[in-house]
């Protein structure tokens, strides 16, 4: 795969995860290297595995298995959008917070319908799976905990092994999972303030998302392998659950910048004012056609997403 290209998908994937309700994971659906990313991290994980249990010869074959020429240039990508982009688009979240909830409500809408695509089978069970599987995240969206008051060590453990998993999860956002644990605030202050027992929590924050990303990469490849259509009507579900935050109206989607009362806006439901109605629209529809129109021109040039979600047994390195 060009490494251009691999960093200009990485790009595009940390530009989704900076907006609550969007994830990186469902771009990496439409760009067809959602099961390539999900089985890299699946040998770094085993990787891991083998170096606990002190199998370093183990360890060496699964580091060697990762295709660092495809994760590192989009691991790069995704930190250049987290840098760059990351005041643009909370800007833009602040000052066009109706047009932007409409652009990426496009974006989503594209990707159920290419996600759909991927399905082998869609029968009433698939069908039925989707439906309650969004029905139950759109209700869930709209709950989210206050500010956990000066939480202990082991918070933030768990939410980083619960947000990480947003990262290989379409449909779901990190930053929404920690608003709804109430930990958003405590996070986002110690990568702000940066002192020393800040330092800490950050270190633990990261060793939960380490052990999260592990165990969720590899749980969700198995269920991949062998109950491909249900898992993805699964992951359909979150996706159309996830407009609960991306609903332009009253307010589009953004956070309230205050660390003392994060919150999110956007899942508030309303019909749209009088002159509401056009920029989310159009945006929605211009954003629609891309995805579409890019997940075509995939399947033409022979990297189609059916050929990179499907099981793929043959990926995995022996444990």
């Amino acid at each position: 795969m060009n490494p251009l290209l691999t960093i200009l998908r990485g790009f595009c994937m940390g530009a989704a995860d900076i907006v609550p309700g969007v994830s990186g994971g469902t771009v990496a659906l439409v760009f067809g290297i959602y099961s390539q990313l999900l089985d890299n991290v699946r040998r770094g994980a085993k990787a891991i595995g083998s170096a606990v249990k002190l199998d370093f010869v183990g360890a060496r074959r699964h580091l060697i298995s990762v295709e660092w020429g495809f994760l590192l240039p989009l691991v790069g990508g995704i930190g250049v959008a987290l840098v760059s982009l990351a005041s643009v688009i909370e800007g833009q979240l602040e000052e066009r917070p109706e047009a932007m909830a409409g652009l990426f409500s496009g974006l989503v809408a594209g990707s159920i319908i290419v996600a759909w695509g991927l399905l082998s089978r869609r029968g009433s069970s698939e069908l039925a799976i989707m439906l309650g599987v969004g029905v139950v995240a759109f209700a869930l969206l709209g709950f989210q905990s206050g500010p956990a008051a000066d939480p202990p060590i082991w918070a933030f453990f768990g939410a980083g092994a619960i947000a990480i998993c947003a990262m290989i999860l379409p449909g779901i956002s990190g930053s929404f999972l920690l608003l709804m644990m109430g930990m958003y605030a405590a996070v986002l202050g110690a990568v702000h303030d940066r002192a020393s027992s800040d330092l800490l929590d950050l270190a633990v924050f990261a060793a939960g998302a380490t052990v999260g990303l592990a165990l969720f990469s590899t749980g969700l490849g198995w269920m991949l392998d062998h109950y491909h259509d249900q898992v993805l009507a699964v992951l359909i579900g979150l996706m159309i659950g996830s407009f609960r935050v991306l609903w332009p109206w009253p307010h589009g989607v953004g956070l309230i910048s205050d660390v003392e009362s994060e919150s999110i806006r956007g899942t508030g439901l309303e019909l749209p004012g009088d002159g509401q109605l056009l920029a989310p629209v159009a945006l929605a529809a211009v954003a629609f056609v891309l995805v579409v129109g890019v997940s075509q021109l995939a399947g033409s040039l022979g990297t189609s997403t059916t050929a990179t979600v499907g099981p793929r047994h043959q990926a995995d390195e022996p444990s």
